[in-house]
């Protein structure tokens, strides 16, 4: 038994022995790391650190080439739509936008109407039809032309008579009065709107004609009726040239100048026209005022009615200013720039600071100087390149 008991002790004790040796040495394993591992850990920070420093270093490279103007050949350039203009002082007009109507040019316009009651016998034209000056457009029939045209066939006879004997042969008085009266009776032919001779039967029929060439817009009537005097038949209007009347408030209506040029876009179509008259009339409810345009009417692209755009050209600030079409300036990296040609071929972004919007230009408060040559059109494009280039695009890392 006590055999057994010293066994067990011994035991114990061994085991309280190795627990002791384990204790004392996780310290040692757990703290400072060996040379060999603190060396492999300084050799990684190391390549790190280079790696980093190669990186700023490209970073810095990139910076450069950024700066750096952008290059393009001749063909490039022409690829790119580039447009490359010098800078110098102009005096801008202002443009102004207005919506328009086309309206028939009143100067060209005539109603074809009987002077007498009549009856409509017989058209010869029809509603919408180009008719030349002299065209036949209808024939009446009336009791009053016919009257006039008996008076003027006995009156022309007389005439004619008188005239063949000579005054020696008639008395003063009879010779001036068959002057006077067939006078009187071509006087009372013309006004009644049918010719002032003898041709033709006197039935009463007559036909009225185009005074002009144009276009007949109105038509409101038919065979057989009668027709009172001033009642208009036709409206014939001559179309070559047609108003515009542009609406604009009446405190900037008031700043458009007669004579100034216009340009009305209709349909996507641009024609050029001429300012003829500026407002003059207020209305009440609206406060607005109208500018008429007149705009050569080829093709016969308009036609009253139509609704179009206007642009009218107003007198400026009256001050010679650097300007630059607007799409020439464009935002790069935060700023307002445009390009200027360093060199042949050779574009760099400038920073500049851009005032008023007038029309089409905007002016440059700074940034440029006359003379400076800068790209006012495909801007885009040559930006689109410089954003390529300032990114990487092309490089091999």
């Amino acid at each position: 038994m006590n055999r057994s008991i010293l066994v067990a002790a011994l035991t114990l004790l061994a085991a309280l022995t190795t627990l002791s040796g384990c204790s004392q040495k996780a310290p040692e394993s757990s703290g400072k790391p060996s040379a060999s591992v603190a060396s492999a850990t300084a050799d990684e920070h190391a390549d790190d650190a280079g790696e980093h420093g190669d990186e700023a270093g490209a970073a810095g490279e990139h910076g450069d080439e950024a700066d750096a103007p952008l290059t393009m050949t001749a063909e490039q350039q022409t690829a790119a739509g580039l447009r490359i203009e010098a800078l110098a002082p102009m005096r801008l007009g202002e443009v102004l936008q207005a919506p328009g109507e086309v309206v028939d040019n009143a100067y060209g316009v005539t109603l074809i109407t009987p002077r007498v009651e009549s009856l409509v016998v017989r058209r010869h034209a029809r509603l919408g039809d180009e008719v030349a000056a002299g065209a036949a457009l209808v024939s009446l029939s009336s009791v009053e032309v016919a009257e006039a045209q008996g008076e003027l066939r006995i009156a022309e006879q007389e005439w004619q008579r008188v005239k063949s004997l000579g005054e020696e042969a008639v008395s003063g008085r009879r010779y001036t009065e068959a002057a006077v009266a067939v006078e009187q009776a071509r006087a009372k032919a013309r006004a009644y709107g049918i010719a002032a001779s003898v041709s033709g039967s006197a039935n009463g029929e007559y036909t009225l004609f185009a005074p002009h060439a144009g276009r007949l817009t109105e038509d409101d009537f038919i065979i057989g009726q009668r027709i009172e005097p001033g009642i208009t038949l036709f409206r014939l209007v001559d179309e070559s040239t047609v108003w515009v009347d542009a609406t604009l408030p009446a405190e900037i209506a008031r700043r458009v100048v007669v004579g100034k040029d216009a340009t009305v876009v209709a349909a996507g179509v641009r024609l050029s026209g001429r300012v003829v008259q500026s407002a003059h009339r207020t209305a009440e409810d609206t406060r607005n005022a109208h500018v008429r345009v007149e705009v050569p009417n080829d093709g016969d692209q308009l036609h009253a009615g139509d609704f179009v755009e206007v642009s009218l050209s107003v007198d400026g600030s009256g001050i010679d200013q650097l300007a630059v079409p607007t799409e020439a300036i464009v935002q790069l990296q935060g700023q307002t720039v445009v390009f200027r040609e360093k060199a042949a071929g050779e574009f760099e972004p400038v920073p500049v600071k851009a005032g008023a919007v007038v029309g089409d230009h905007t002016i440059l408060a700074t940034g440029v100087a006359s003379g400076d040559r800068v790209v006012v059109a495909g801007t885009y494009a040559l930006k689109a390149q410089m954003l390529k280039a300032q990114l990487g695009e092309g490089h091999g890392h």
